[in-house]
C-alpha cells in the first residue's frame, strides 16, 4: 500500500522533477517507510512506500527492470503473486525481489495487457516502456485503489490522491458544475471520470488506459459483472447457493492474510466484520487483534456498538481493543479527516475511521474490513422495493437521491444549474445490458459506482492517512461475481443479506446476526449540535465560501433554523453536506 505519482510529457520538455517530488511529498502518510523517484526520457515516476510484502530494498519503487526495459509504480496488493511468480519462473523469468511489484512487471512482459485478468487483488499501476515510450495505467476491478489524473496537450500527470495533483501549480482548481450536481443529488457520490475539481479526473474501476508518446490515449474496460444465475446454475437450491457464497468468502479472507507483517480486523460489531473474524478463526488464526470505536450518544441515538463487538471478541478470544471518543477529541479530528479526503465525503464514519485508524496503526499495518457486503448482498432498505419496480429509475431516485431537481433549484445559485445529469447518468447505467431485473440494475450501479466512491474511498483515505493498509474481502472480484449470480430473493430475505446471514449462522453468534441493522454513527454530526454546528456555520458563512456564489442564502437560512429537521432519505444532514464542501474546498485550496 503506497502513494504513486508521475508526469509524462508530450511537448519535448523534461518532466519537472522538483514538482513531482513535491507531489509525492504530500503523500508521505500513505507511504511513510521509503521514497523513490525515477526519470527516463519523457516520463518520470515517484513513489511513497508502505512496507507490507518483501520488506527489503529489493522491492523498492519506482521499480526498474533494465533487462525487460520496463519501469513501474504500483499501489495495492496482489494476493496471488506467489502463484503468478511460480508460473512466470517456469517460463524462464528471473526475479530479483520477493514481492508482488516485480510480478506485475514480468506478467505484463509475458502476457501483455491481458495480464490484469490474472491478478487477484487491489491495485493501480503505471508501467512505462523504455524503448517505445508508451505507458499503461490500470485500476483494479472494484476501484479499491484510487487513481487521479490531470491531462492537457502537453502532459499527463497522475497521483493516488486529488490534493497531491494540486501541487502542480498549473492544474485548473476551479469547481466543476457537473460534479457539483452529483455531489448534492447522488448522496455526495461523484462518479468517474468527474471530480469536483475541473482540472482533475479519475480513472474508472476495471479500466486500462494506454498513453502513446504523442499524447493520444485509449481506454478500455477489462471486466464487468453479469447478474443472475448462469444457465448451469438455474436448478441450484438455496443451500447450494449458500455453499458457493461460503466457499468464495473463505478463500477471499484467506487470500488477504498474505503479508510479511501481522493482519488485524476492524470489528464494528455488525454482521460483516464479525463474519470476517469468524472465518479467520475458522481458518486457524489465533490471537487476532480486533478494533472497535464508539462515540458519545446524542439523545436516544447510541454512538457505539460495543455490546455486539464484545460478543464476537469473547467468542473468538481476540486481542480486542475498544476506542471511545468524546466530542472534545472528535471535533479537532473532523478537520484532520477533511484534510485527508481526496474528495468530500459526507458519511459520518469518516471521522470514526480516521480516529480508529490512528489507534490501529500503532499496533498493526494491515487490517481486514467489512465494506461492500451491503452493496453486493442487498443489505440496504431500497433494494426490496426494487425487486419488481415498475419504474426502476423513479424508485431508486426516491430512495437514494438527497434532493430532487426542484430542491436543487432552491439550493444552488443559477449559474451552477444545468439539466439533470445525475438522473441521466443513472438512467444510462440502468439501460446497459447484463442486469435485466430492476433490483439487479440497482445492485450493479451501487457495486460499480456508489460503493467505489463512497465506502471504499472513505476507507482508503482514512486508513492511508495513518499508513494503514485496509483489505476488503467482500470485494474480492470472485466473491462479487458469485454474489451477482445469487437470485435476488435470497439476498433480500431476512430484511436484507439473507444469504449472507445463512452463511454466518454456521460461523458466528446469532445475537450478532439477528440484531437490528447497525450503523457507524457520529450522532453529533447527523444532528449538528454544539461545536459541530458552529464549525459548519463558520465554514458556510465565511467570506471565501460566500464569494464563490454556490448556495442560495435563503436555503441556508432555512437549514440553520432547524438543522435536525433537514435529513436526507439516507439519514444524512443536508446542512452538514454543504458545510463539508466548504471545509474541503478551504482545506485544499479549491
Amino acid at each position: 500500500m503506497c502513494g504513486i505519482a508521475g508526469e509524462i510529457r508530450f511537448d519535448g520538455r523534461s518532466p519537472d522533477l522538483g514538482a513531482l517530488d513535491a507531489v509525492a511529498g504530500t503523500m508521505v502518510r500513505r507511504g511513510p517507510d521509503a521514497a523513490g523517484l525515477h526519470a527516463q526520457g519523457a516520463a518520470a515516476l515517484a513513489h511513497r512506500r508502505l512496507k507490507i510484502i518483501d520488506l527489503s530494498d529489493a522491492a523498492q519503487q519506482p521499480m526498474v527492470d533494465a533487462e525487460l526495459g520496463l519501469s513501474l509504480v504500483f499501489n495495492g496488493c496482489i494476493y496471488n503473486h506467489k502463484e503468478l511468480r511460480a508460473e512466470l519462473e517456469a517460463k524462464g523469468y528471473r526475479f530479483f525481489s520477493h514481492g508482488d511489484s516485480e510480478v506485475i512487471l514480468k506478467a505484463y512482459h509475458c502476457w501483455g495487457e491481458d495480464f490484469v485478468q490474472r491478478l487477484n487483488g487491489m491495485f493501480v499501476f503505471a508501467i512505462v516502456e523504455r524503448d517505445s515510450g508508451r505507458v499503461l495505467i490500470g485500476r483494479d476491478r472494484l476501484g479499491i485503489k484510487p487513481f487521479y489524473y490531470a491531462a492537457d496537450g502537453n502532459a499527463f500527470r497522475f497521483a493516488s490522491t486529488l490534493p497531491a495533483l494540486l501541487a502542480f501549480s498549473d492544474v485548473d482548481r476551479s469547481l466543476d458544475a457537473d460534479a457539483l450536481a452529483f455531489y448534492f443529488t447522488f448522496h455526495a457520490v461523484v462518479p468517474p471520470p468527474w471530480t469536483l475539481v475541473k482540472g482533475v479526473r479519475k480513472l474508472p474501476p476495471a479500466t486500462l488506459m494506454r498513453i502513446e508518446p504523442d499524447g493520444r490515449t485509449q481506454a478500455r474496460r477489462y471486466w464487468d459483472v453479469a447478474f443472475g444465475p448462469r444457465d448451469d446454475e438455474q436448478g441450484l437450491s438455496a443451500d447450494d447457493w449458500k455453499e458457493r457464497v461460503a466457499d468464495s468468502l473463505r478463500l477471499a479472507v484467506k487470500r488477504r492474510l498474505v503479508a510479511d507483517v501481522p493482519v488485524g480486523v476492524l470489528l464494528s460489531g455488525g454482521l460483516d466484520s464479525s463474519l470476517i473474524v469468524g472465518l479467520l478463526a475458522e481458518a486457524g488464526q489465533t490471537g487476532l487483534k480486533t478494533f472497535s470505536i464508539g462515540f458519545e450518544s446524542v439523545g436516544e441515538e447510541r454512538g457505539d456498538e460495543f455490546q455486539y463487538s464484545d460478543i464476537v471478541a469473547e467468542r473468538f478470544a481476540t486481542d480486542h481493543h475498544k476506542i471511545e471518543i468524546d466530542t472534545a477529541r472528535a471535533l479537532p479530528a473532523l478537520e484532520d479527516a477533511v484534510a485527508a479526503m481526496s474528495e468530500p465525503m459526507t458519511s459520518h464514519d469518516c471521522v470514526g475511521f480516521y480516529l480508529l485508524s490512528a489507534e490501529v496503526s500503532k499496533q498493526v499495518k494491515v487490517v481486514q474490513s467489512g465494506q461492500g457486503a451491503d452493496e453486493i448482498f442487498a443489505g440496504y432498505h431500497w433494494y426490496p422495493p426494487m425487486l419488481d419496480a415498475n419504474d426502476p429509475l423513479a424508485a431508486y431516485a426516491q430512495a437514494f437521491f438527497d434532493r430532487d431537481r426542484a430542491e436543487m433549484g432552491e439550493l444552488l445559485q443559477e449559474r451552477w444549474l444545468d439539466g439533470d445529469l445525475p438522473r441521466e447518468f443513472v438512467a444510462e447505467h440502468f439501460g446497459r445490458p447484463g442486469a435485466e431485473r430492476p433490483i439487479d440494475k440497482a445492485l450493479r450501479l451501487d457495486t460499480e459506482v456508489m460503493l467505489v466512491d463512497d465506502p471504499v474511498k472513505r476507507v482508503d483515505n482514512m486508513t492511508m492517512a495513518w499508513g494503514l493498509e485496509a483489505r476488503v474481502p467482500f470485494l474480492d472480484h470472485e466473491v462479487v461475481e458469485t454474489a451477482a449470480r445469487v437470485p435476488a430473493e435470497l439476498k433480500t430475505a431476512e430484511g436484507g443479506k439473507g444469504i449472507l446471514k445463512q452463511v454466518a449462522r454456521d460461523v458466528i453468534p446469532h445475537e450478532v446476526i439477528d440484531r437490528p441493522k447497525g450503523y457507524f454513527p457520529v450522532p453529533a454530526l447527523k444532528y449538528l449540535r454544539g461545536p459541530y454546528l458552529e464549525r459548519v456555520r463558520d465554514a458556510v458563512t465565511s467570506k471565501r465560501f460566500s464569494e464563490k456564489g454556490i448556495v442560495q442564502p435563503d436555503y441556508l437560512e432555512r437549514l440553520f433554523e432547524d438543522p435536525g429537521a433537514h435529513i436526507t432519505p439516507l439519514r444524512g444532514s443536508k446542512l452538514y453536506q454543504i458545510g463539508l464542501l466548504a471545509m474541503w474546498m478551504e482545506a485544499h485550496g479549491v
